[in-house]
């Protein structure tokens, strides 16, 4: 069986490294808000391009905590509306509704499955007061013109980077060397270089290109903790402060609160291992691009739809087929397991059953059509020849 994402071999790959960050952080006896997190904090900005990260407790409580941010320094306010793309994860919708904004639902482009820029500007109306795009398979979703209609409307831009982590935007220079860790006895400092600017004196890579990023590091992410964990990354140093803030019950000082907050903190195991995994990540990401180069270069089957081309980073490997279910099951016959992301888009979801009247087709036949493939860091030469030559051969009925 060729399994979708095994985690376990994945990881098994950085066994020594993780088995010894954990032992650190058993040692020194502090759990929470410590030295593993600050680091980890420290490198993943640094090798992002934003000036804070800040940690906690999931990618969800990362959408969250910004929205609120905004909202308790008064940029957002409730009923105010956040266009968000139609075709996304629902936790992307159920930050803005948790936060008693309102979402619009944009329709993706068939070609990339990202929020189409040319429907932005006619969705916008006087309660518009932000922009959330999300970076969805692990390919940019930000372009030129989304930068250029949040400038000329005054919108906050807010990236949903939840399976993009290292993803470069297609604008964007290529990435300069990383010279990686620098042991000394007590810590390790990441190097990298910094990126020119793509808007607003922002820029690098996915989760540094609006005012706020949300991350997600769920086991399975390119970047993954061994266990729920997240992060916010902004260049704007009252937008962390208040995020920290929030994330920690409302309180900048020990019983003394600001906010009602909540309980969203980033523990120092998960960050001790995510610190480890970032040295990786950019190698992981390069295999991922090159198994999904040799999928689009070899697969031909007109039954089978690619995406096309990109830096994508291929959190998933997303094909369509308008005889899903048949593919799927002719995968699983031949020994290859596969994922559907998503069969309910968020309007069709019996918790937002107000929106069920809603004409998105696009968003639609993604659902009904979209079938993920196994690609990942793990998958040996022999797998991935495997599953090419499945789909060649999937003929359907």
């Amino acid at each position: 069986m060729i399994e979708y994402l095994p985690l376990k071999r994945i990881n098994a790959r950085y066994d020594a490294e993780i088995r010894e960050a954990i032992d650190r952080v058993l040692q020194s006896g502090w759990y929470l808000r410590g030295e593993a997190t600050r680091l980890f904090e420290q490198h993943y900005a640094e090798y992002i391009g934003t000036a804070h990260c800040i940690g906690c407790g999931n990618g969800l409580d990362a959408l969250r905590l910004i929205l609120r941010a905004y909202i308790e320094m008064g940029r957002l306010h409730e009923d105010d509306e956040v266009i968000v793309p139609a075709n996304t994860f629902i936790a992307t919708i159920l930050a803005i509704t948790d936060c008693h904004l309102k979402p619009v639902l944009v329709e993706p482009r068939l070609d990339t499955l990202q929020i189409d820029d040319r429907l932005i500007e006619q969705a916008i109306t006087e309660h518009t007061k932000a922009v959330m795009i999300v970076h969805l398979y692990g390919r940019c979703a930000y372009t030129n013109k989304v930068g250029d209609i949040c400038q000329k409307h005054h919108l906050l831009l807010i990236e949903d980077n939840a399976q993009a982590h290292g993803c470069r935007p297609p604008q964007a220079p290529p990435k300069e060397g990383v010279s990686g860790y620098m042991t000394s006895q007590d810590s390790k400092v990441f190097h990298v270089s910094k990126h020119p600017s793509l808007w607003e004196g922002l820029g690098g890579l996915t989760g540094s290109l609006g005012h706020a990023a949300a991350h997600s590091f769920y086991p399975g992410k390119n970047l993954g903790a061994l266990g729920d964990a997240g992060a916010v990354t902004t260049n704007d140093a009252q937008l962390a402060e208040t995020v920290r803030a929030l994330g920690n019950y409302g309180s900048h000082q020990k019983y003394v609160h600001d906010y009602q907050g909540y309980n969203s903190r980033l523990d120092e195991l998960q960050a001790a291992v995510l610190d480890v995994k970032l040295r990786h990540l950019d190698a992981d990401n390069a295999r991922r691009q090159q198994i999904a180069a040799l999928y689009i270069n070899k697969v031909n089957n007109p039954a089978i739809v690619l995406p096309t081309p990109s830096d994508s980073v291929y959190h998933i490997f997303p094909v369509l087929s308008a005889r899903r279910d048949e593919l799927q099951a002719y995968l699983k016959d031949n020994g290859i397991e596969t994922l559907i992301h998503y069969p309910i888009p968020p309007h069709r979801q019996r918790c937002y059953r107000e929106w069920s009247t809603l004409s998105l087709p696009i968003t639609e036949q993604i659902s009904e059509q979209e079938l993920s493939i196994p690609c990942h860091q793990a998958m040996t030469d022999r797998e991935v020849e495997a599953v090419i030559t499945a789909l060649n051969r999937f003929a359907g009925k």
